[in-house]
């Protein structure tokens, strides 16, 4: 009963997270400016961890939450990067 349970949630999940990324990629092409761009893609990028957070639990495999991991830190500093571009118009000194 237990594993049936795990697998509807983990499935439902993982079907809500990719209607999310679908409206998130929306977002991110048809944003007016591009501050809603850049949050378009920063909305994508932690749906796309979160999904290989779901199919981690599913299968049970360690690599994808180490994909996660590093999918995470590589999208913060490119969401930092972005947003110093945006604002000063480079983003090294």
């Amino acid at each position: 009963m237990s594993a049936i349970i795990l697998f509807s949630a983990v499935s439902l999940a993982q079907l809500m997270l990719a209607a999310a990324m679908a409206i998130a990629s929306v977002r991110m092409f048809r944003g007016p400016r591009a501050q809603d761009r850049i949050i378009g893609l920063d909305t994508l990028y932690i749906n796309a961890m979160l999904l290989l957070v779901t199919f981690g639990i599913g299968t049970g495999r360690v690599i994808y939450f180490e994909a996660a991991l590093v999918m995470g830190m590589l999208g913060f500093v490119a969401t930092v990067a972005l947003a110093k571009f945006l604002m000063r118009g480079e983003v090294i000194e």
